[in-house]
């Protein structure tokens, strides 16, 4: 992973104690979301790669990509970003990876909460 997601994209509050304005303000998200530290997902990003790794790079739409896991706030910044799979690596497979690779740091709510 390199420098620039691990070391400067990070939550504004590292330990989650703060609710986002957004959500303390408004009725109808409060109840369900207090506990929410953000919004996952991942995306698929056209890559050049040696022909001898293109088979691993290549994904379903049957050209070579890299697939990166990107985590936002409630403000719509990102708090965390990993880069660097293969096209063809499941979604799932990139995201216990990074929950379970303590180096990967990735942004944890404090302990007994669920992620």
């Amino acid at each position: 992973m390199d420098g620039l997601s691990r070391d400067v994209i990070v939550p504004k509050d590292l330990d989650f104690k703060e609710i986002p304005q957004r959500l303390a303000s408004d009725t109808r998200y409060m109840p369900f979301f207090k506990d929410c530290i953000g919004a996952i997902d991942g995306t698929h990003i056209t890559v050049i790669v040696p022909e001898e790794n293109q088979m691993r790079y290549r994904g379903r739409k049957g050209i070579p990509t890299t697939n990166v896991l990107a985590v936002c706030d409630f403000d719509l910044l990102f708090t965390y970003v990993l880069t660097g799979w293969e096209g063809s690596a499941h979604d799932s497979r990139i995201f216990l990876d990074a929950i379970g690779d303590p180096k990967l740091k990735f942004p944890n709510p404090p302990e007994g909460d669920i992620i």
